[in-house]
């Protein structure tokens, strides 16, 4: 069963087409990936599903419901969240008092903070919550984007480029989270260039290119794919 459908979804501004006419489904228990070159239109896509950008056309559905024009601190509560692609979080706030605002959506302030403890543990950064985010390094922070997400209870998490910028030795424990939580039933979406980590994780891959979407399949059937290797991968793959 689909827990999202993205159905002709079209994202103009002015003359710029970012995302054309763009089409999928995500089931429940899946990990979808998207991949695609630099500005193919991946985070505008993000943006669109999570309410932080409008469709100039098309629809958007959350468990078999329209979700356009919702906002995103609604969808939070429906149960569908993101991370964001730059670090965005409270820089002069303990990890702890981070999480617990994410875990506010749901929980009154002492069953917050004594959850958002848990999560912080979960997510490999336990020994850290007095720290701020400024302290952290850039694979803890990834980390800690996680947290907040995890934090909201959510059945549907975007991801974006939650492993950018790591080496692929710091991409492990990242990685190993994300397959905790989808093994636990959470569905993720994620957008990564790092193609030994989405290889590894994804059940099945979109691609896109040029705001369209020009592949979809299984990891193996996207490396073999004439078009994904002529507008993404070039003559040389390593995954």
């Amino acid at each position: 069963m689909a827990i999202l459908e993205v159905e002709g979804v079209t994202k103009r501004f002015g003359g710029l087409v970012a995302v054309d006419s763009v089409s999928f489904s995500v089931e429940k228990g899946e990990i979808l990936g998207i991949i695609g070159p630099n500005g193919a239109g991946k985070t505008t896509l993000f943006g669109l599903i999570s309410g932080f950008l409008p469709p100039t056309a098309g629809d958007v559905r959350f468990e078999g419901r329209s979700i356009v024009g919702t906002p995103p601190h609604l969808l939070v509560k429906q149960g569908l969240v993101r991370s964001f692609q730059i670090v965005q979080t409270f820089a002069d706030m303990s990890t702890l008092d981070v999480v617990t605002t994410a875990a506010l959506v749901r929980r009154p302030l002492r069953e917050a903070i004594d959850y958002a403890a848990l999560i912080l543990e979960r997510v490999g950064l336990s020994g850290k919550e007095f720290l701020t985010p400024k302290q952290l390094s850039l694979q803890d922070k990834k980390l800690l984007e996680v947290a907040k997400c995890v934090a909201t209870d959510p059945r549907l998490i975007l991801l974006d480029e939650v492993m950018a910028g790591l080496t692929l030795a710091e991409t492990e424990a990242p990685l190993a989270v994300v397959r905790e939580l989808n093994a636990q039933g959470v569905t993720i979406v994620m957008i990564e260039h790092v193609m030994p980590v989405i290889m590894r994780a994804a059940h099945r891959m979109i691609v896109l290119n040029f705001g369209a979407k020009i592949a979809e399949g299984t990891p193996q059937q996207i490396l073999e794919d004439k078009a994904v290797k002529d507008a993404y991968f070039g003559d040389h793959i390593d995954a």
